[in-house]
């Protein structure tokens, strides 16, 4: 039998965990995780009958790795989309809460007149656009470039400040300075590269209709994301019931990987068995960059030390439940971002309730309030009352929001969102290409082939697969 340990009780771990159970494939799986629970950054908690998500709130159809796990699982049947009133993102402008313009996805114009009309850009920021069909493409051989250098070439300085850094900074809560193209938006530079500019790609989509999508969305294409009644919890919940209740160790730390006869060993802090976890034929590292390079330290320094280049970005979320009664300027969309040059303490704010059916009582809204990332760290260092205030005083300006809230609460995450640099794609290529020298040995999780939920499973998915293909080629006869 093939003994499969994975370290990390995340969703990474817990995905990997049951693909390699749900096949015969005769293989033992252990999970170990440090800490009390199992699901990492998702957790689902219900306060005063609001359904309160820590994490994500939902996950995307594409790729439809997350699909296919729900599927394997039985849920599927109870997927739900955002609610049909769900009408797009925002941006804060002056002080002002603006529509993205129809049609804008992330970095792409899909439709002519919104963009000509929108107050987000001026006469100059326009034209600047709509000279982005003339821009030559890069040339094939350059390297990696930043989300600013490419909006900057591509389609101006006005595009990038006021619709697309909020927009990303949203997603990744990066520098858009620093964060890789390739690894982040890696689909733009395809149409460029393709189409020699966007613009050409998306006259090309259009004429194959493959835009249709797109053309109707408003920075965000909400109806390609999916949840569940109860959240995300429920695909958690889901997961651990597929899997063994003795595979889960909660509250195992592992310590420390060696190298064994043919395989690997674990130690723990435990005390049972003097925290020695026995040998295993795969061990599979689902943990942040940086905790697994400690545990890689001395059997692949080269490995390690590229992974200590992956750094992570602090965020803390302001949960209020609300009387729609007391916001005097309700605005129909499922959110809003808040671009640096606004120079506000937060980076973007979402109104959960309105995305999702069930998660507020009646007459109430449940509006998460984003601080820190990779640029607003000293918003963190404030203590949770502060927070609170500060959330309240801006979504007083921005929505006239009066009255004290029903619930408050403040969520941190610590070092929890991986920063794709310049580069990254090249630094996973040579994680990956040192991981080959240690038979048995893989890595999972968000911080390298992406931080959504749906490209964590498929690479968790792929792991798994490749685990039963060795383990099945080193059976006799």
């Amino acid at each position: 039998m093939t003994r499969v340990a994975i370290v990390g009780g995340g969703m990474a771990g817990l995905v990997a965990a049951h693909h390699l159970r749900r096949q015969d494939s005769g293989c033992d799986v252990e999970v170990f995780e440090a800490s009390s629970r199992c699901g990492g950054l998702i957790r689902t908690e219900r306060v005063d009958g609001y359904l309160l998500e820590h994490g994500a709130d939902m996950f995307a159809t594409q790729p439809d790795a997350a699909l296919r796990l729900c599927e394997s699982l039985g849920i599927a049947d109870r997927l739900i989309l955002p609610q049909p009133g769900t009408r797009g993102a925002a941006i804060v402008d002056r002080g002002r809460v603006l529509r993205v313009p129809d049609g804008f996805v992330l970095m792409r114009a899909t439709r002519l007149l919104p963009m000509l009309t929108t107050p987000l850009l001026s006469l100059r920021g326009k034209l600047r656009l709509a000279m982005e069909g003339l821009v030559r493409p890069r040339p094939e051989d350059q390297e990696d470039e930043s989300i600013e250098s490419f909006v900057v070439r591509r389609m101006g300085r006005e595009v990038l400040d006021r619709i697309v850094q909020p927009l990303v900074g949203g997603i990744y809560t990066g520098d858009v300075k620093k964060l890789s193209m390739a690894a982040t938006m890696g689909q733009f530079l395809k149409m460029e590269s393709e189409s020699g500019s966007l613009c050409r790609a998306t006259f090309a989509r259009r004429r194959s209709g493959v835009d249709s999508t797109e053309r109707t969305s408003a920075g965000a294409r909400y109806e390609q994301f999916r949840s569940l009644p109860g959240g995300l919890q429920e695909l958690l919940d889901a997961l651990q019931e597929s899997l063994p209740a003795e595979s889960l160790r909660t509250g195992q730390r592992v310590t420390r990987l060696e190298s064994a006869a043919g395989g690997w060993r674990l130690w723990g802090d435990a005390e049972a068995n003097g925290g020695d976890w026995g040998e295993f034929d795969h061990v599979v590292l689902a943990l942040p960059a940086a905790l697994s390079a400690r545990l890689l330290g001395d059997l692949a320094p080269d490995v390690a030390q590229r992974l200590r280049g992956i750094v992570a970005a602090s965020s803390a979320v302001v949960a209020l439940g609300v009387r729609e009664s007391d916001i005097a300027r309700p605005v129909d969309i499922a959110g809003f971002v808040v671009p640096l040059r606004e120079r506000r303490p937060i980076l973007a704010a979402s109104f959960t309730s309105d995305k999702f059916a069930g998660r507020a009582p009646a007459g109430e809204k449940l509006i998460r309030v984003f601080f820190g990332g990779e640029l607003q760290r000293e918003w963190l260092e404030r203590d949770d009352e502060e927070l609170i205030r500060i959330a309240r005083e801006q979504l007083a300006e921005l929505i006239g929001l009066g009255g004290p809230p029903r619930l408050a609460r403040v969520i941190r995450w610590n070092d929890a969102m991986p920063q794709y640099r310049v580069g990254h794609l090249q630094r996973v290529r040579e994680i990956e290409a040192g991981l080959a020298a240690h038979a048995g040995l893989h890595l999972i999780g968000n911080s390298l082939h992406g931080v959504g939920i749906a490209p964590t499973v498929l690479a968790a998915e792929r792991v798994a697969t490749r685990i039963l293909t060795e383990s099945a080629s080193a059976l006799p006869g």
